[in-house]
């Protein structure tokens, strides 16, 4: 009889079959990699929306790997957290796979593009299911390796050099995740998760979590592109070609750095006073040197990548506050963020697609040439300004009185500071690249592929649509869940493994 827990190894097994199937037929005929990698992505987005639906029918979902019960085997778990990022996460992968089918024909070798992207796909969504501490690290180098790939795919000369630079400190930050999990084996001869968050509160604090907290802090940090962990990000973003982008700021950097900060801060070792402060410290650095630095670029890419590390801080910010608002506000900014940040990076494919450059000084009046690019980057953009009644506008609202409730008014202004930049920051990028006299030597510019199209008014349907998770059912399904998962902490430990007995 199938059970509904069942459906949980199937967030690894379809995109590694669709990887290997790709290796093995993806050079017999053009329209295979397009062909399996959408069905992959459809597949995934399907059974991401069904996960949050079994859960709420259901309650928490666990799959033992082999039949060997956790904590001697390995357990993939499945609970309201787990649920909100699958969707976030296969949400942005269907839309940027039907960008990819138009936009990946200007490269060679689409099956090899499509065979490492669904090898990414397959890392985040492991890391973000399994229950055990190794398997997230197994399943975090397969995201990051993969990504490594990708950054360099086009093999010009940038693009090596950002994709080495990239390599070398996500090997560093993966360095220091896997030492940060050797010491809490040592210290609870445990690698099961759930285990190992009742170990941690049987025998309290010492010395050797605070140094894994720290070396985490230091890892996870840097693939979530916190300051001053975040070098790597303002080359590897613009290198990419747009798809990766859209992926690696969308979901990559939330799946590999905040999703397991979360999961291991809350739900493992436990939140703490001072966690909390550095997360917020981390948070507010990055949410205001980001924006600072995205003003002064007029590379389009360069521009948006800065304002990825901006928009985490928000993220972090939220969480980091630990109140049921603050997360509730931070995983709802996730959630957007994925979305307008995603779309914005398709927007700057199209242009780059449609014109060869991403210099915003060269453009001018495209909105004549490409009206539908215009408009969906026009929403974007004030979706990620903060602009009401887009979905950006709910997840900083709801960031912000909670720093409010909670007596953080010097967070909340430089909140509200950033967000301000933030619009001037895509008033800019407005005015130069859509508005205006449309210059001369793009007079022959078309609109993109129906396709890349398809995807660009996709996301910016959510963007407008967004801020109703926030109310009545589709909030108490996807996204209040979540919260309720961080908010139970260390308590998920025994409640995943009294759930087992």
């Amino acid at each position: 009889m199938i059970k509904a827990s069942d459906i949980i190894p199937f967030f690894v097994i379809i995109p590694l079959a669709g990887a290997f199937l790709l290796s093995l037929f993806g050079r017999r005929a053009r329209w295979v990699p397009d062909f399996a990698a959408m069905v992959a992505a459809i597949l995934l987005c399907y059974l991401s929306l069904l996960s949050a639906r079994l859960y709420n029918t259901y309650g928490l979902l666990k799959y033992s790997v082999g039949a060997w019960m956790p904590p001697v085997g390995i357990g993939m778990v499945l609970d309201g957290l787990t649920a909100f990022l699958l969707v976030t996460v296969n949400l942005v992968t269907l839309c940027v796979t039907v960008f990819s089918i138009n936009y990946m024909e200007k490269y060679t070798s689409k099956w090899k593009f499509y065979t490492l992207f669904l090898l990414m796909v397959a890392g985040m969504n492991g890391v973000i299911i399994t229950g055990d501490l190794f398997n997230m690290f197994v399943f975090l180098e397969i995201a990051s390796v993969a990504s490594y790939a990708l950054v360099a795919f086009g093999t010009e000369k940038h693009e090596l050099e950002a994709a080495f630079k990239y390599a070398i400190m996500g090997t560093v930050g993966s360095l220091f995740i896997l030492l940060a999990i050797a010491f809490l084996y040592t210290y609870t001869s445990t690698l099961n998760m759930a285990d190992m968050a009742n170990i941690l509160a049987e025998k309290g604090s010492s010395q050797i979590v605070l140094m894994a907290s720290v070396l985490f802090i230091m890892g996870l940090g840097l693939k979530a592109a916190l300051v001053p962990f975040h070098a790597w990000l303002p080359d590897a973003h613009p290198s990419a070609p747009a798809p990766i982008s859209a992926m690696l700021s969308g979901v990559l950097i939330k799946s590999l750095g905040v999703y397991t900060l979360c999961r291991i801060f809350f739900n493992v070792i436990g939140l703490t006073e001072s966690i909390s402060s550095i997360l917020m410290l981390l948070g507010v650095i990055s949410m205001v040197i980001g924006v600072f630095l995205a003003i002064g670029q007029w590379d389009f890419k360069r521009l948006l990548a800065y304002h990825s590390i901006s928009q985490i801080g928000y993220v972090m910010l939220g969480i980091g506050l630990g109140t049921p608002l603050g997360i509730l506000g931070g995983l709802f900014h996730l959630f957007n963020h994925s979305i307008f940040k995603s779309l914005l990076f398709l927007n700057s494919g199209a242009v780059e697609y449609s014109t060869g450059t991403r210099d915003l000084k060269e453009m001018g009046g495209l909105s004549a040439k490409m009206p539908v690019t215009s408009g969906t980057s026009l929403i974007a953009s004030m979706s990620i300004a903060g602009v009401p009644p887009f979905n950006g506008f709910w997840s900083k609202l709801l960031i912000i009185f909670a720093l409010v409730e909670a007596g953080r008014y010097g967070y909340a202004f430089w909140a509200v500071i950033a967000s301000i930049l933030t619009l001037s920051s895509f008033m800019k990028v407005m005015k130069y690249a859509f508005f205006g006299e449309l210059n001369r030597k793009w007079d022959k510019v078309k609109e993109v592929p129906f396709l890349m199209k398809l995807s660009m008014v996709m996301l910016a349907f959510i963007c407008i649509a967004g801020g109703l998770l926030i109310y009545g059912g589709i909030g108490d399904m996807f996204l209040k869940p979540a919260a309720e998962a961080m908010l139970t902490g260390t308590k998920y430990g025994w409640l995943i493994l009294n759930w087992l007995r």
